[in-house]
């Protein structure tokens, strides 16, 4: 994780090299157990040349455990549930995951390749996709795939914001502005003093908002550039830490004003 403030930079990972980390973190967690298991020769696998043991267990491991990986990442929004997603993930693999291993115990140890084989595998690849991929879940929740930088930015000027200033309350009119949250037909409005709702669209508040300090980071979320205090961003998504402890999301499509920005 890097840090910085204006005073002290120092460099960050891209969004493209925290995913090459990341693939290199699974590749290489799938070799290890690849080789765990050829060590092991569970299986009457022990009866094979070594040689041969070591790469059919380690292209077992790593192709079968690069599906899951795959499966795992098409399933992360749909059940965001760590280990209700290994369960679903480790029943969903199996199937793929035994022909793998057919295919490859038929190339590198010249079994047979057939229907009756491929029943008996089924019983016994699941178990061990099912350690795969907890195994492979306790290794991020060691290793989160995160950045995380902090940046010092002007304040804006007062004229940038007057126009829409004079839509809050009188509360919160001069108070420090966080975010504009849209829901449905208003506007939630986040600052230092509260929230108020205000009925504005989305659009006109950019418009008027256009010469202020701040970015859009998603369809429906507006942040102040001061308010920002932190950037995490993983699997294609991330979140902006807010003052006062607000988080808003930040999609695909807006992230490169923040990475413009120098946030990552």
């Amino acid at each position: 994780m890097r840090e910085w403030d204006g005073m002290n930079e120092e460099a960050t990972i891209p969004v493209g090299g925290a995913a090459a980390r990341r693939w290199a973190v699974d590749v290489a967690t799938m070799a290890v157990i690849g080789l765990l298991m050829g060590f092991l020769g569970p299986f009457a696998s022990e009866r094979a040349p070594i040689v041969g043991r070591y790469v059919y267990w380690l292209i077992c491991m790593v192709g079968g455990g690069l599906i899951g990986v795959v499966l795992d990442e098409r399933l992360d929004r749909r059940v965001p549930e760590t280990w209700r997603r290994v369960a679903v993930v480790s029943v969903l693999m199996t199937p793929l995951v035994s022909l793998h291993v057919l295919a490859t115990e038929h190339l590198v140890m010249g079994g047979p390749f057939g229907w009756a084989g491929y029943g008996r595998l089924l019983w016994q690849v699941w178990p061990i996709s099912l350690a795969v991929m907890v195994v492979r879940a306790l290794v991020w929740r060691r290793l989160p795939a995160r950045v995380e930088t902090r940046t010092v930015v002007a304040p804006p000027l007062p004229e940038a914001e007057a126009a829409f200033r004079r839509r809050l309350s009188a509360k919160r009119r001069g108070a420090r502005l966080i975010a504009v949250e849209a829901h449905d037909h208003y506007l939630k409005v986040h600052t230092d003093a509260g929230e108020d709702l205000i009925t504005l669209r989305f659009a006109d508040a950019l418009s008027e908002l256009e010469r202020a300090h701040g970015w859009r980071v998603h369809r429906s979320w507006w942040v102040a550039a001061e308010a920002v205090e932190a950037v995490r961003w993983r699997r294609g998504a991330g979140v902006v830490r807010l003052a006062g402890g607000l988080e808003a999301p930040v999609s695909r499509t807006y992230a490169p004003v923040l990475k413009g920005a120098g946030w990552f």
